[in-house]
């Protein structure tokens, strides 16, 4: 499957676009300095604030350029692309890199999810009263948020937090796998062309497309055991290791 042209600039640093050095509004409002537009929030407000608020998250559009900023533009005018200097201040900024993950926490609540790891990105499902279900079946049918999606996933690995990347992939990929959840045409469309690729590591890259591909071909069944040593080989060795065989289908 070809690998469109905006993860292919993504997987490439972006050949060609220079750094602003006038351009830091998204180090201002990630240092909680300067307020979003055009909703007038504080990055420390949006997250005490809209955390669990579902509609506010759904039908708001502006705040997710400013939450996830990338070197592209996007559909919000009133925010800048990230620039290679907020790059490198916002990961060297223990406090900053805090705050793109509390941004991930939110929106993965939103989507049903929750970390239980940083150091591995491993997920699992949101814990009652919230509804996993509610929030899958939003998901499937609120398309909008593919495109949201792959904006995440391209700024967490510019902030150096491609192991959420993984995470969130292999989770999505063991509930299609073993619980027949998130299997809507339009978003494993997403995934497999474009949530997949936004990994610059290509080893990753490979291992994970091998695995979705063997899950679309019924080959294997990525269970919850083989997401979870994926990840912990992942974290301690640097390599996921080999597929699982056991759980071929017969």
């Amino acid at each position: 499957m070809s690998i469109p042209q905006d993860i292919r600039e993504f997987i490439n640093e972006y050949p060609g676009v220079n750094d602003d050095p006038d351009a830091s509004e998204n180090l201002a409002f990630y240092s909680n300095n300067l307020r979003c537009r055009p909703d007038n929030v504080l990055i420390d407000e949006i997250h005490e604030q809209w955390l669990g608020d579902y509609r506010k998250l759904e039908y708001k559009h502006g705040f997710i350029q400013w939450l996830f900023p990338i070197r592209e533009y996007g559909m919000n005018w009133e925010s800048q692309p990230l620039q290679p200097h907020e790059i490198e201040a916002i990961k060297a900024n223990a406090e900053i890199t805090t705050r793109v993950v509390k941004s991930y926490e939110l929106m993965l609540d939103f989507y049903g999810m929750r970390l239980l790891s940083q150091e591995t990105g491993l997920l699992g499902r949101v814990l009652p009263p919230r509804n996993f279900e509610t929030r899958y079946r939003n998901l499937v049918t609120s398309s909008h948020n593919y495109l949201r999606i792959s904006r995440i996933l391209k700024c967490l690995s510019e902030f150096g937090l491609e192991q959420l990347n993984l995470g969130f992939l292999l989770h999505i990929l063991n509930e299609q796998s073993e619980f027949n959840e998130l299997v809507a045409n339009g978003l494993q469309n997403s995934m497999d062309r474009w949530w997949a690729n936004c990994l610059r590591n290509q080893q990753d890259r490979i291992w994970v497309g091998a695995a979705i591909s063997r899950v679309r071909a019924s080959e294997f069944v990525f269970t919850r055991k083989e997401y979870e040593k994926a990840l912990w080989n992942r974290k301690q060795n640097g390599w996921f290791g080999a597929m699982c065989k056991e759980t071929t289908i017969e």
